[in-house]
């Protein structure tokens, strides 16, 4: 079986088998799963080169499929050899500058770099944009990955058609017009057996003409099966904004973006604030208007509110997503938060700007308390953060803020505000504030038996303070201490990252 993946009309990617006995070679034949390049890539690599070794002396193979042979075939009749390491170049890099800004893809570069790219020193993937040639214009990735490709001389000016340097992901999606994946030695020359590359065509919606080719490549284990619909959805994006009358040059002309977030179109509007409390999660501009936000796009925003110095797409992926996360699924989300709010959200890492800081509904609770205005705060605090929110990361910033509203109204000593907290969902079930508010009007008070049934709190002589179904300040904090101490385990593991080609 090939990983080579073509899109399919029906949108699918075959599983390609055969069964036992023997080949032309001689040799035993077994099932080639496809999913190893995902679960184990070094063994499904194993497998390619084995046949890719056969394929060239002459031997068909299964694993390999009968166009890409062709490819291969085409590539070596145009002089490229399996050992060959340099490709084609067409220009210098220095001129390549100039012919990025004569090119139409121009345009949609910075979006294509908000979806796909991660220039942060841990990324580990590299994103590239050719012309209708194959001649690579732009490329953004870590240092290390920069360096990698370097090797290869997979670098700007280079020629990365099957005549440039032999059948690779962009020539692919050059030759059949198509989204293609090729993974290890699915490529011809042996140098790139390291890397799978995932690649699409990206036309012009006004004309048809091809523009050039989005490759996004990588080391075998970050690719994912994610991959693939990343780079085919980031195509998509560039097509509509080169649809748009201006070519792209506003992001709030995409017509699928604007539809996404229900007509909303604010990125020329400055945000005022978030709203972040209660199952109506909204961004509120400084013309007056009120932008609904997904509940997904909340959950980010509520993040990036909790922490000045901002959250990598990794940690914000884990802490949504959990080990199942990706960066680019929130590099997709964070283009369309960008688009909806514009200057309000920055990059690498993401974060609020400065401006907008503490400026959500709930940062405003947690500011009215640091400035010791508890009866205000109450007032603010009108609902739970996210009610409907199922993320731990979230559930566990609500968890704090109730904590911090409940002890604040506890230690005030006021019986009006304790039965003002009382009476709300949040302070309902607040075992302790029920027996500050007995301390205060005593045990006969119609207020605190009241409270008490609510709550469901034991008779005062056998109360346990603290008890009750609302987290404790030192449960919050364990099971914050347990979610950081998984996260540290997961970041010491390899990580994985969807959109490598």
């Amino acid at each position: 079986m090939s990983c080579i993946t073509i899109e399919m009309q029906l949108g699918f990617q075959p599983r390609y088998t055969r069964t036992a006995g023997k080949d032309a070679a001689g040799e035993e034949g077994t099932v080639l799963d496809h999913g190893l390049r995902f679960s184990d890539p070094a063994k499904y690599s194993r497998a390619l080169r084995r046949a890719h070794e056969l394929v060239i002396s002459g031997v068909p193979r299964p694993e390999i499929p009968t166009a890409l042979a062709e490819s291969w075939r085409r590539s070596m009749a145009l002089g490229i050899s399996p050992d060959q390491h340099s490709p084609r170049h067409l220009h210098e890099a220095a001129d390549v500058l100039e012919l990025r800004r004569e090119h139409r893809l121009q345009q949609v570069m910075p979006a294509l770099h908000d979806l796909l790219a991660d220039d942060s020193t841990s990324g580990r993937h590299l994103l590239v944009l050719t012309d209708a040639r194959g001649e690579i214009l732009w490329r953004v990735g870590s240092p290390d990955v920069l360096r990698r490709a370097d090797r290869l001389e997979f670098s700007e000016g280079a020629d990365w058609s099957e005549a440039g340097i032999g059948t690779n992901a962009i020539s692919e999606a050059l030759v059949t017009g198509r989204p293609v994946q090729l993974f290890s030695a699915e490529h011809l020359v042996r140098t790139h057996h390291e890397w799978a590359c995932t690649a699409a065509p990206i036309t012009d919606p006004l004309t048809g003409k091809l523009l050039g080719v989005l490759d996004v490549s990588g080391p075998l284990d970050t690719i994912s099966a994610d991959t693939l619909r990343m780079v085919r959805c980031a195509v998509r994006v560039a097509e509509a904004l080169l649809g748009t009358p201006d070519g792209g040059a506003s992001l709030g002309a995409l017509p699928s973006v604007r539809a996404s977030r229900a007509s909303v179109q604010r990125p020329s509007v400055a945000v005022e604030s978030l709203e972040l409390l209660g199952d109506n999660p909204a961004a509120l501009f400084a013309d007056g208007s009120r932008g609904p936000l997904t509940l997904r796009r909340a959950e980010i925003l509520a993040l990036l509110d909790s922490r000045a110095q901002g959250w990598s797409a990794e940690e914000l992926a884990y802490e949504l997503y959990g080990d199942a996360g990706t960066p680019q699924a929130i590099r997709t989300e964070m283009f369309r938060v960008r688009s909806m709010l514009g200057d309000a959200v920055e990059s690498n890492p993401y974060r609020l700007a400065s401006g907008l800081t503490g400026c959500s509904d709930s940062g405003r609770v947690l500011g009215l308390l640091r400035g010791g205005r508890v009866a205000e705060a109450l007032e603010a605090y009108r609902a739970p953060l996210l009610s409907r929110s199922g993320a731990l990361a979230v559930q566990l910033l609500r968890d704090q803020l109730d904590l911090a509203v409940g002890s604040a109204v506890r230690c005030s000593g006021d019986a009006g505000l304790l039965v003002r907290w009382l009476s709300t969902d949040m302070g309902s079930k607040d075992a302790e504030a029920v027996e500050r508010l007995r301390r205060l009007v005593g045990r006969g008070d119609s207020r605190y038996l009241s409270f008490r049934a609510s709550a469901g709190v034991e008779p005062v002589d056998t109360l346990t303070i603290g008890s009750g179904d609302r987290p404790s300040a030192q449960s919050v904090v364990r099971t914050r201490l347990n979610h950081q101490a998984r996260q540290s385990s997961r970041r010491a593991q390899p990580t994985t990252i969807s959109a490598v080609s």
